[in-house]
């Protein structure tokens, strides 16, 4: 199969996508001081973990939103493209809650906001899940697919 028809080549959404990823990442650190790191923001948003939860909640609110906001405005829904398969989609939730506590911290955390404050840390956190991903695709693409 072509990698063409796997993929849509899309530069507009993606450049929009990621200036407001970058804008978020921005206003989190400006308006509380905190790496916009989403499992960070997630074990946070426990009432019982921060006293700082209500805008961890409100931000993870915020991204399960989106795409019910876009589909409203575009009239179009939002493709998804994860897994069907119950077994699968717990292994790979595992696999990457585990990955998050290990590498402390998750993608947006070292690839997005470590990235940019020049981490040491981050950088080597993020050549290690980016090789993992190349690995992962050119075996599910092309080794068993």
């Amino acid at each position: 199969m072509p990698l063409s028809t796997l993929t849509e080549f899309t530069p507009w959404a993606s450049l929009f996508g990621g200036v407001l990823i970058g804008l978020a990442a921005i206003m989190v650190m400006a308006f509380f001081g905190r790496v916009a790191g989403i499992s960070g923001i997630t074990v946070g948003a426990l009432p019982t973990v921060r006293s700082d939860w209500s805008w961890r909640l409100s931000f993870l609110v915020g991204l399960g939103l989106a795409p019910l906001l876009l589909t409203f405005i575009t009239g179009e829904p939002v493709e998804q493209t994860v897994s069907a398969d119950l077994a699968v989609m717990i292994l790979a939730g595992l696999l990457v809650g585990f990955g998050t506590i290990w590498g402390s911290g998750c993608t947006s955390g070292h690839g997005v906001c470590g990235l940019a404050r020049l981490s040491m840390r981050s950088l080597v956190a993020v050549g290690t899940f980016m090789t993992a991903a190349f690995l992962t695709v050119l075996f599910l693409r092309h080794i068993i697919g």
